[in-house]
């Protein structure tokens, strides 16, 4: 699906972005007849509201939508998109807006509420269309747009399509877009190779698990992306609830969230030496199944007993990021769909994150509220490392007790990789009801906010 702005055009609509303070005299100022409209069709500004006024002849002579009150407007996000399905079908050009108003935000928010996952069934399209508005940096919100949509779509295609396989197709597909490299390590060769985790979550499906290579540029600071790519997590022998695996198509959020990055990255030019590395596997039951009471020992040498072979997320990410680590990058960021304590602490709509560089984390943070793109960072919370060693083991991939369960996650993770700064983001990757510009399924998070805040940095 390709997400773009209309070409200019002469004879688009103009439209306005109003304030429910500004509504009464902006209605005046369009003119009687428009402001008996108005008045007749309830249009008082409020946010998500949207107005066609007609012409004599009876198309539309302007349009306006709703951009509330500075309170609803803390309470949402994409709020020219919140009014754009409910225009008629049109090309349109925005000719007025609010001081302060971040267009850039906006005009991907009308973008991304054209998005349609319309692989199973045909799905109604947005009738109306936007130009450019003036000042936004057309290729770039479109660049975002196209990343977010890889993202949505590999996450939304269920399991049946979105194996290993069809997800090694994506990120290749993806590689020769852009002229990126890519290699693949597949089945047994990943034992040969010294991925032991990754093959052993892996090898009870009978699609093949793997590790994704990607690299892409030649100058710049090196950047590497680690993402989970559990296309299907049926718990494994710690089998999950049905109510809990209804969604598990979208394990693989990680995988989809740093590709969708990567897309980014890559559109927009971002002058560093990019790699990409996702462990895709399907934790499935299988006679040769890893086992609770396992001990595992991963590419870095440490051991890992197996309290629940549920939490295999951070066994697959160990191996990767132990590799990304024998090539240290100036920054090394790990996406994952990895526990549902970041859910219950969180919520759906926040990106948590981990981070022991107080610089990154400041830039993040600017670049996410600047993007409309929800961060919050978490602890490395040290006084905790003792949760995650069992005594037999040098870790425990489950600790007892239920406590942390986000913190630990991300402590063990950490015990893979030496370098520094090192970002990890527990994602859900999952819009559990529809809102702006953002439909129920699969969403990328924090992707935006990255990229924005990669230039500071990475010190570009």
């Amino acid at each position: 699906m390709t997400l773009t702005f209309a070409p200019d055009n002469a004879d688009a609509i103009p439209l306005h972005l109003v304030p429910e303070e500004g509504c009464a005299a902006w209605a005046t100022g369009v003119g009687p007849a428009a402001e008996v409209w108005t008045r007749a069709s309830g249009f008082t500004g409020g946010l998500g509201q949207a107005v066609a006024i007609p012409a004599s002849d009876g198309s539309v002579a302007c349009a306006a939508i709703g951009y509330g009150t500075a309170a609803s407007r803390s309470r949402a996000r994409f709020h020219l998109a919140a009014g754009a399905a409910k225009l008629p079908k049109g090309i349109y050009r925005l000719d007025s807006a609010p001081d302060g108003a971040a267009l850039d935000v906006e005009a991907l928010g009308w973008l991304l509420a054209s998005y349609r996952f319309d692989r199973y069934k045909d799905q109604r399209p947005m009738q109306a269309m936007l130009i450019a508005p003036k000042g936004v940096d057309a290729a770039r919100v479109e660049a975002q747009a196209a990343g977010e949509a890889l993202t949505r779509t590999l996450i939304n295609t269920p399991a049946s399509d979105m194996g290993p396989p069809e997800l090694e197709a994506a990120a290749q597909t993806l590689a020769d877009t852009f002229g990126a490299a890519m290699t693949v390590i597949r089945g047994d060769d990943l034992l040969t190779q010294n991925f032991p985790l990754i093959h052993t979550v892996g090898r009870a499906a009978d699609r093949a698990p793997r590790l994704i290579d990607m690299r892409w540029g030649d100058s710049g600071p090196k950047l590497t992306l680690v993402g989970k790519g559990v296309c299907f997590d049926t718990g494994g022998l710690n089998l999950k609830p049905g109510s809990a695996m209804g969604l598990m198509k979208k394990d693989m959020g990680g995988a989809a969230n740093v590709l969708g990055l990567a897309h980014m990255i890559m559109a927009t030019g971002l002058p560093v030496r990019l790699r990409v590395l996702i462990p895709a596997v399907e934790n499935s039951v299988a006679g040769n199944a890893f086992r609770p009471g396992d001990i595992l020992t991963s590419r870095k040498d440490l051991t890992v007993e197996i309290n629940n072979t549920d939490a295999e997320g951070r066994l697959v990410l160990a191996d990767a990021l132990a590799l990304a680590d024998e090539d240290p990058a100036a920054l090394t960021i790990s996406m994952a769909t990895l526990t549902g304590a970041a859910r219950v602490a969180v919520g759906p709509d926040l990106a948590p994150y981990y981070s022991d560089d107080a610089a990154t984390a400041a830039a993040l943070d600017a670049a996410a509220h600047a993007q409309a793109d929800p961060v919050w960072r978490l602890p490395f919370h040290a006084p905790y490392e003792s949760m995650i060693e069992p005594g037999i083991a040098d870790l425990d991939n489950a600790p007892k007790g239920g406590f942390a369960g986000s913190i630990t996650a991300a402590l063990f993770l950490r015990r893979f990789i030496d370098q520094s700064p090192y970002m990890h983001f527990d994602v859900y990757g999952w819009q559990p009801t529809e809102a702006p510009a953002r439909p129920k399924g699969g969403v990328g998070q924090a992707t935006r906010a990255l990229l924005a805040g990669l230039p500071k940095m990475l010190g570009l």
